[in-house]
């Protein structure tokens, strides 16, 4: 998701109407590169898709007016050893999930060589060329294994 306060990357009044959010949404699925290839394509600005509507009709978004930093981190420290300390962690997902969408995660368990590994194979892919890519990218609900944007593109307000 891309919020943007500034009023200059507003959808202009005049040009709402004339926006086509379907075919930006189809034209960008059927590159099935996913936003790596719009960067790889020389993109030099967020497509519409990608900015949250409440913040183009100038709605406050989630956590848009407070700071990166005070993105939620979350310490699953011995969540696995007390019941009142698993209520409270449970309790503070709940709370970042519906104020920011997402939080970061501490003390988790997984070891950094597993999570930096798995950072390694993504980026390995994406790296790839795009033919390459492409036979991996997929709608298919039933497929185990698929690379795509958004498993919701054609419903969500947004990409991202």
């Amino acid at each position: 998701m891309v919020s943007n306060s500034r009023s200059s990357d507003k959808i202009p009044a005049e040009k709402v109407s004339d926006y086509d959010r379907e075919s930006e949404v189809k034209s960008f699925d059927d590159t099935k590169l996913g936003v790596k290839g719009l960067v790889d394509a020389g993109l030099t600005k967020i497509p519409w898709m990608f900015i949250e509507e409440r913040q183009t009709t100038g709605m406050i978004t989630r956590g848009s007016t407070e700071s990166p930093e005070s993105v939620p981190v979350i310490d699953f420290k011995d969540m696995d050893k007390d019941k009142a300390v698993r209520t409270q962690i449970t309790k503070k997902v709940g709370e970042a999930s519906e104020k920011w969408d997402f939080f970061q995660v501490v003390n988790h368990g997984i070891p950094d060589s597993v999570l930096n590994g798995i950072i390694d194979g993504i980026r390995r892919f994406h790296e790839q060329d795009a033919e390459t890519k492409k036979e991996w990218y997929s709608r298919d609900p039933q497929k185990k294994v698929k690379f795509n944007s958004n498993f919701d593109l054609y419903q969500s307000r947004m990409a991202n």
